[in-house]
C-alpha cells in the first residue's frame, strides 16, 4: 500500500536520498524546503513541493495534515547568533506542527552522540530535540542516531587540490562509528513506509565499521590516484578564521568546532554496534563511487 509522506531537508544529503527512494517507490511524497529550485525535477513524479521554513508552523501544519508519516530534521542556520535558541525554536514548532496536525509517525534524524546534552557541539541540540520529542503524548516517534557522514570528507576536497591535505580540527587517530548516507536514507525510507516502530525508540545507523580521519584519508587518497594523501589536525583558530570569512557566525563555528575536537572524548562511540546498527557500505565503495567522481569533476 502506497503511503503519503513528508520530507523536511530534501535537498540534503540524506533527504534527498529518501526522497528519490520514496518517489521511485511510487509513494505520494511532499517535500519541503525553503528554495524549492533542486526540486522541480520531481515535479511530474506525483510529487508535491512546498516552499516552507521550519520556524513557520502553519506551513508544517498543512503538510503534515492528513500524512501517514514525516521525515523531520535540526537544520543548520549558519547565520544565527544564538544555536541552542535557533534549535530550540525549531524543535518548538516542529512539535507544534506535529499536535496541531495529528501526525501519528515520525521519523526523527538524530546523530550519534545525541545521548549527551553539553560537550559535544551541535549534538547537544539534536539530544535536546530527542528529548522533547518524547513527551509527545500518542505519536510514535524513532530517532536515526547517524554515525558521522562519510560524505563530510566531500567538504574538504578544496582544501586536497590546493594544499595536497586534508584536514578538519578533528584528531587524526581516534576512530569512530562512519557511514554513506546513501545506508541512512535506506534505513530511514523503510521505517517511513513500513510504520514497524511504536513508542519512542532509537535506531543507530554506524557505517561497516569504525575509521579514524587519518585511515579513511588515506582510503580516499587511493581513490584519486594519490595515495601518500595526508591528514593534518587543523589549528582551532585558523579554522575559525576560514568560517568567519565565510560568513559563518560566532557561535555557530563555536559549536561546529567543539563537535570536532570533543570526538576523542568518546561521545560518538556510545552507541552499541550489531546487527541492526551496522550498514554495508564500506569507505573503500563511497571514496570510488562518490568521493572520486566529485573530486574529479
Amino acid at each position: 500500500m502506497k503511503k503519503s509522506i513528508v520530507i523536511l531537508g530534501p535537498t540534503g544529503t540524506v533527504g534527498s536520498k529518501i526522497a528519490q527512494i520514496l518517489i521511485n517507490e511510487g509513494h505520494h511524497v511532499t517535500l519541503l524546503a525553503r528554495h524549492t529550485e533542486k526540486l522541480e525535477k520531481y515535479a511530474d513524479h506525483g510529487t508535491t513541493i512546498v516552499a516552507a521554513d521550519v520556524t513557520d508552523a502553519n506551513q508544517l501544519t498543512q503538510a503534515f495534515t492528513g500524512a501517514d508519516s514525516a521525515f523531520v530534521i535540526l537544520p543548520d542556520n549558519v547565520k544565527a547568533e544564538n544555536t541552542r535558541a535557533y534549535q530550540r525554536q525549531v524543535t518548538g514548532t516542529l512539535i507544534e506542527a506535529i499536535q496541531r496536525s495529528g501526525i501519528r509517525y515520525i521519523v526523527n534524524m538524530s546523530s550519534l552522540g545525541s545521548h549527551m546534552h553539553e560537550g559535544n557541539g551541535m549534538m547537544a541540540g539534536t539530544g535536546e530535540q530527542e528529548v522533547r520529542l518524547n513527551q509527545l503524548e500518542g505519536v510514535n516517534v524513532l530517532h536515526i542516531r547517524s554515525a558521522y557522514f562519510m560524505e563530510n570528507f566531500l567538504r574538504t576536497i578544496g582544501l586536497v587540490k590546493q594544499a595536497g591535505i586534508n584536514g578538519t580540527v578533528a584528531p587524526g587517530d581516534h576512530a569512530i562509528p562512519m557511514v554513506a548516507t546513501s545506508d541512512v536514507a535506506e534505513v530511514a525510507a523503510s521505517h517511513l513506509v513500513n510504520l514497524d516502530f511504536t513508542g519512542k525508540s532509537v535506531h543507530a545507523v554506524m557505517g561497516p565499521r569504525d575509521y579514524t580521519y587519518a585511515e579513511l584519508t588515506g582510503i580516499v587518497g587511493n581513490a584519486i590516484g594519490k595515495p601518500d594523501l595526508a591528514y593534518v589536525q587543523l589549528p582551532v583558530e585558523k579554522v575559525r578564521e576560514v568560517f568567519l570569512g565565510n560568513g559563518f557566525s560566532t557561535d555557530f563555528i563555536s559549536s561546529l568546532i567543539e563537535m570536532g575536537t570533543a570526538i576523542s572524548t568518546g561521545y560518538m562511540n556510545y552507541q552499541k554496534r550489531d546487527e541492526s546498527t551496522t550498514t554495508q557500505t564500506t569507505a573503500e565503495e563511497f571514496a570510488r563511487q562518490v568521493y572520486a567522481p566529485a573530486y574529479h569533476q
